[in-house]
């Protein structure tokens, strides 16, 4: 009888802690804190997985904020690629000079697109328990995890504050989509009325991870201004990454994934961005360390690069380099778990940029990639998207209007190219 006291008194003992901490996730405990204090507190009352569900990869220095953005709330707008019960959030600092403090950065559900948030929905973020963060030069910064339904296919508010010169702001160039600037900290509006500079660049944010019962991974797309969306409409959400994400929601199988849109326009696979251009970014091969790894959940990449190291090679490319740099890449990816998909490299003759020489070194880049021994599986873009009466040319339906760029309808024919079941780990395969 005293073993069963005992075994009765340790699940009433497990029941209290079991409900404390569900109580630290609910709207009443919320509304306490502000945010939550640890984020293995979220995972076991809520039964899901961290991932990242959205991602913009940094391109450098906002060149007009050198001295960083004092005394200005920058309210960004995004959409994550799934939904969740709870929010991370990613600050970065890599391209400042100085140490960044950020005293007030909140979360929100936006409302209509912003700036203004949905009420009941504004939430304080902390860091390692505190209010303010100091993010150091080159460095980054994740937020405790905030109780927060985010519903698939809603956009999300991230407003930073700082309250005094940080360097240079680290930024993404091409967001296509519209976020916004207010003088002093209106860090916690739910009004979007002081909001009343638009800007086309995401700032200081870098990720943001959901707590996720839908998803099970995250596959990342590593790529240039096709992965960018540059000539998607903006504030529609149409780039290729976004109709890749609702093919993904709408699936049952494995794998279920978000989609990391690690996207730079003018990016190449073997070079940096030159020095008048440094917002191309660093060179794909080093992108994968720093833009596709690090996150949280990654699974697969899809790798969407090459085109620019032929354009813009005044000697009009190297195809042997090209090849044995993506296969470099998959290399590096595969060493670090990933299923490597790699996509062929469509067709641009109409852009300032083509002639028949550059063209027949896309032709053997392909070539080599669907002989299947470059990568794990294939995404044809080329296949998708070009005339079939004119292959070296886009589909005129599929073109922007410059040869090289996909329209909306480009973009979700890219989307749909990929064969998702094959991004899975052979052991998550199911038959």
């Amino acid at each position: 009888m005293r073993g069963h006291g005992l075994l009765a008194t340790l699940i009433a003992t497990a029941l209290v802690v079991g409900v404390l901490i569900a109580d630290s996730l609910s709207p009443r405990g919320q509304a306490a804190t502000g945010a939550l204090s640890a984020p293995d507190q979220v995972q076991p009352a809520s039964g899901g997985v961290w991932l990242s569900a959205w991602t913009a990869a940094p391109t450098g220095a906002q060149p007009d904020h050198p001295d960083g953005m004092p005394g200005q709330a920058v309210r960004n707008v995004l959409r994550p690629t799934g939904g969740g019960t709870a929010v991370r959030i990613s600050l970065s600092n890599r391209y400042g000079d100085s140490t960044l403090r950020v005293s007030h950065a909140t979360v929100a559900l936006a409302a209509g697109g912003g700036p203004d948030a949905v009420p009941e929905t504004m939430r304080r973020l902390s860091f390692g328990g505190e209010q303010e963060v100091a993010i150091p030069a080159g460095g980054d910064a994740l937020s405790d995890a905030a109780r927060l339904e985010v519903p698939a296919g809603s956009d999300l508010l991230v407003t930073v504050y700082a309250p005094e010169s940080g360097g240079p702001v680290t930024y993404h160039r091409r967001a296509r989509q519209t976020s916004y600037v207010a003088d002093g900290d209106r860090s916690s509006d739910i009004s979007g009325s002081a909001y009343t500079r638009e800007i086309t660049d995401w700032r200081y944010v870098t990720a943001v991870q959901l707590l996720s019962q839908n998803a099970d991974g995250a596959v990342a797309v590593l790529g240039d201004s096709l992965t960018d969306g540059i000539t998607s409409t903006p504030g529609a959400n149409r780039r290729w990454t976004d109709q890749l994400a609702l093919r993904f929601r709408e699936r049952t199988a494995a794998p279920r994934y978000t989609v990391l849109n690690a996207g730079i326009s003018g990016n190449q696979l073997l070079r940096d961005a030159a020095p008048d251009r440094p917002f191309n970014g660093d060179r794909g091969l080093r992108r994968l360390h720093t833009d596709v790894i690090p996150h949280t959940g990654v699974r697969a990449v899809i790798v969407q690069l090459g085109i620019n190291d032929i354009i813009r090679d005044p000697d009009g490319g190297d195809s042997a380099a090209l090849i044995a740099g993506l296969r470099q890449l998959t290399a590096d990816a595969r060493d670090a778990g990933l299923v490597v998909a790699g996509s062929t490299l469509p067709p641009f003759e109409g852009h300032s940029g083509w002639d028949a020489g550059r063209d027949g070194v896309r032709e053997r880049v392909n070539e080599a990639i669907r002989d299947g021994d470059v990568f794990d599986t294939v995404v044809d873009l080329d296949l998708a998207l070009r005339d079939p009466d004119r292959t070296a040319r886009l589909l005129p339906s599929y073109d922007s209007g410059d040869g090289l760029h996909p329209s909306d309808a480009g973009y979700e024919a890219m989307a749909a190219a990929v064969d998702l079941a094959a991004l899975a780990p052979a052991r998550d395969i199911q038959t």
